[in-house]
């Protein structure tokens, strides 16, 4: 058996750095509340698409070690599908987010749909290096390449949270008059008793702080607080139908000192789970901003 192992590296290598490939994509793949990808369908079409990266991942190994260089060339056609991969995603989320009760909004689809074209690279990775270290050392060493590459890719499979950047906590829902505030932050004009009256019964309110400068201004994107709101409404439930904007969920800055009121209507009365619900939301990878990191802030740094 050893013997024939050492004989078919090749064949060996590149299955392999598929299985290995296979194991990435799966260990990555996982529905969870916001239900995507979908079951089953979603999840068979990315298996599918992973299967398709391991194997391009494994084979690309043979290629350059038998100088074979044209045929490498094969992975930016895979770059051009997984990046119509994107394109799939982007559109299918964007279509149907028009029948959320609280849409996710086009910066949250927009990462969505970038997680899963990086993924595929990720899945190339682990493959080609399980197929590298199995052909050019030995089988075993493939083994513990492959483990250590699906290490890798886990440990860049999730990104930040609310609570690396900002402080959350639970706040008053008052109204005054018909102007309804969280804590001293304003969120709107309230017209309708019945409604006044639903929002004293319903209403929580939360105040997320952030760390820094940098953090108060990717809290203040328009898209990462929709993808809040969308997130709050999904696990803790939304007290209202289609057509009823004032039981809108909102979320409301105070321009004095970046403070970010968030004001729901959900299902599930307790704030205190909706504050940790907050503070485990994505931070999204487009709505990111580092205004410190601009040179002018630098200079001045330099000149103080």
């Amino acid at each position: 058996m050893l013997h024939w192992i050492a004989e078919q590296k090749y064949t060996v290598g590149i299955v392999l750095g598929v299985v290995f490939g296979m194991l990435a994509r799966l260990s990555m793949l996982r529905t969870d509340y916001r239900q995507y990808p979908t079951y089953p369908h979603g999840k068979i079409i990315h298996i599918s698409l992973g299967f398709i990266a391991a194997g391009l991942g494994a084979v690309a190994v043979p290629s350059l070690l038998d100088k074979n260089y044209t045929a490498v060339t094969f992975l930016t056609v895979a770059a051009q599908q997984f990046r119509d991969v994107r394109n799939m995603e982007r559109q299918t989320l964007s279509k149907i987010d028009s029948m959320e009760l609280v849409p996710r909004g086009a910066t949250y689809i927009e990462g969505i749909a970038m997680v899963f074209e990086g993924r595929n690279y990720m899945v190339i990775f682990t493959a080609f290096v399980t197929a590298l270290f199995s052909i050019v050392f030995a089988w075993y060493w493939g083994i513990i390449a492959g483990i250590l590459a699906i290490l890798l890719t886990n440990h860049f499979k999730s990104g930040k949270s609310i609570c690396h950047i900002a402080d959350v906590k639970t706040a008053q829902v008052k109204m005054d008059g018909p102007n309804l505030f969280v804590d001293d932050i304003y969120i709107m004009n309230v017209g309708l008793d019945d409604t006044r009256e639903i929002i004293r019964k319903r209403g929580i309110g939360l105040i997320v702080t952030p760390k820094n400068k940098n953090c108060r201004v990717t809290i203040a994107n328009i898209g990462q607080r929709q993808a809040l709101l969308h997130d709050l409404s999904t696990i803790m439930g939304v007290y209202r139908d289609e057509g009823e904007p004032s039981l809108l969920p909102l979320a409301k800055l105070d321009m004095g000192d970046g403070r970010l009121a968030v004001f729901l209507l959900p299902q599930e009365l307790d704030a205190e789970k909706a504050r940790k619900v907050l503070l485990q939301s994505p931070v999204l990878e487009s709505a990111v901003r580092m205004p410190s990191e601009a040179d002018v802030q630098k200079a001045g740094k330099e000149g103080a």
